[in-house]
């Protein structure tokens, strides 16, 4: 039976049931160094099964990725369910397109539709102007020439170059590596593992590593991944060995990431007490002091008044200090907390004066008390903090949902894109994401399936997309649809920057707040030509 092909944009889910759709020529704009994606949709309405491969001929100076989209299940929509502003209706639960296997060849049952995503980057050698790419479909048990497609992509004259000022952060989580690849901490596989995934979070434009020098007091107690040894020398006497923290902190700039987000020196929430830190690196979990142990402590001070003077000695040794960034407790909610939160902060200025600290404050009160020196408000009071004149960071997790910028299963991908166009659009030091491979039952030890569980069992708490951006692949990390559109959204950041766009200019008005702006793909290509065109005008 025919089989129907066409080339679809990289901002449209194409779900099993999505029907056919026509051909048509698909025409795609960037700039000389950033990379520009599409998709290849493929259906069969009846037959037996039949493989088929896909082969890509771009011009000279123009490299490109084949990846087959694949499914995952998703149970339920995430909570609020919006007619105009959720994607998969009808189609969840059910499959959703979201891991992107490095295959260029497919099998095609009937009744339902797979795609390719494509991805173009443009090197050292492209050229501007209009160039045409040969997209190709072929059977592969007759190796006849299925179907045959154009896409065309304008590369306009401008080097957009790096993105500036504005930091990004997703909280990788080690002890996922080794629990999936079955690694020590830290043994030969693990850091032959590691590179590949912090090559892939700069590759997607995160320039900032959260750095385990102890295990992070994150979502449950954690298997330990605490990279600096610590041996006791007598009561109340340590001695510190940096020798894995060095190793990681080369190789996280080796791979990209620039700047290093050091882990939070008390617990989660509102620092009740000290963290977990181990004697060595934890193999055998022999912890320094009980679990309950309070976070003014006589014991605990008694450390940080050690281990603070070498951390400032590491930093400085290794130029480390303007890009570090320190945190104290994270999210700290109610009366108690915030009293805690002072005491711990105030320990961290007496021993450490050089220290600048960054934290989750939502609550704009505790912005305006200075309770940290750089607040990190959810997306859902970012704002108000703007326009109290607060710097400030910004971020999401589980929420805030509804029509807030997300970037979850069910989030339309327009509306992922306009990511970088938000950012951009206020005044925003940082964006930070709780969920980069967060692969376990939430709040525990338990390793899930990736490919099978994205809420960490605890919908609708958890939505269906937020513990993780990234799967765990045979020797290395599986990028998401959703993680490829993010990406070329703080491209989008770059690009507005390199064209000199005010933030307050006619362009961006439409952006009205973080639940008012544009979310369809026809404003974003409109509005990327024109800063396209003045960028290369510059």
């Amino acid at each position: 039976m025919a089989i129907h092909s066409w080339i679809s944009s990289a901002l449209v889910r194409l779900f099993p049931a999505t029907p056919a759709r026509s051909a048509r020529l698909l025409r795609l704009e960037s700039a000389l160094d950033q990379r520009v994606s599409f998709q290849v949709a493929l259906r069969q309405d009846h037959g037996d099964p039949r493989e088929i491969a896909l082969e890509v001929r771009p011009p000279a100076g123009i490299a490109a990725r084949v990846r087959r989209v694949g499914f995952v299940p998703v149970r339920h929509h995430n909570t609020p369910v919006l007619a105009d502003d959720t994607d998969g209706l009808g189609m969840i639960p059910g499959y959703v397109p979201d891991p992107l296997f490095d295959e260029d060849r497919l099998l095609l049952p009937a009744g339902e539709t797979h795609a390719f995503w494509v991805t173009l980057q443009p090197g050292p050698g492209a050229a501007a102007g209009s160039h045409e790419i040969q997209v190709r479909l072929i059977g592969t048990d007759a190796s006849e020439l299925v179907a045959e497609h154009r896409v065309r992509v304008r590369l306009h004259d401008v080097v957009v170059g790096e993105r500036r000022d504005f930091a990004v952060t997703h909280w990788f989580y080690n002890d996922a590596l080794l629990d999936r690849y079955g690694c020590m901490a830290f043994d030969r596989r693990y850091w032959r593992i590691l590179p590949e995934y912090l090559r892939d979070l700069a590759e997607h434009g995160q320039d900032t590593l959260y750095t385990p020098v102890f295990t992070p007091p994150l979502d449950g107690v954690k298997r330990p991944t605490q990279l600096l040894r610590v041996t006791r020398h007598g009561r109340g006497r340590y001695a510190f060995d940096w020798t894995d923290v060095e190793r990681y902190v080369k190789l996280a700039r080796r791979c990209g990431l620039q700047r290093l987000e050091w882990t939070h020196l008390f617990t989660q929430w509102g620092a009740h007490h000290a963290i977990r830190i181990y004697e060595d690196q934890g193999v055998e979990e022999r912890l320094l002091w009980p679990p309950d142990t309070p976070a003014t402590s006589p014991i605990y001070r008694g450390f940080l008044a050690q281990f603070l003077p070498e951390l400032d000695r590491f930093l400085t040794a290794h130029r480390l200090h303007q890009r570090s960034f320190f945190h104290v407790s994270d999210e700290p909610h109610g009366d108690e907390a915030k009293a805690n939160y002072q005491a711990a902060r105030a320990i961290l200025r007496e021993l450490a004066p050089w220290m600048r600290t960054m934290d989750a404050l939502t609550d704009i009160a505790f912005g305006r008390e200075q309770l940290t020196d750089m607040p990190i408000p959810s997306t859902r009071t970012a704002l108000s903090f703007v326009a109290a004149g607060i710097p400030c960071w910004c971020y999401y997790c589980c929420g805030p949902r509804g029509r807030f910028v997300q970037r979850l299963l069910d989030t339309p991908l327009p509306k992922i894109r306009m990511n970088g166009w938000l950012f951009y659009r206020w005044p925003f030091a940082g964006f930070l994401h709780w969920g980069g491979n967060y692969w376990y039952r939430s709040q525990t030890r338990e390793l899930i399936d990736p490919f099978t569980v994205q809420d960490g069992h605890s919908w609708p708490g958890w939505a269906y997309g937020d513990p993780f951006q990234l799967y765990p692949g045979p020797t290395g990390p599986i990028d998401s649809l959703r993680w490829e559109v993010f990406a070329e959204g703080l491209q989008d950041y770059a690009l507005l920057q390199r064209a000199g766009v005010a933030r307050d200019e006619s362009l961006l008005a439409p952006l009205k707040s973080l639940e008012d702006f544009p979310r369809t793909e026809a404003w974003i290509e409109a509005t990327r030509r024109k800063v396209l065109r003045r960028a290369a005008r510059r």
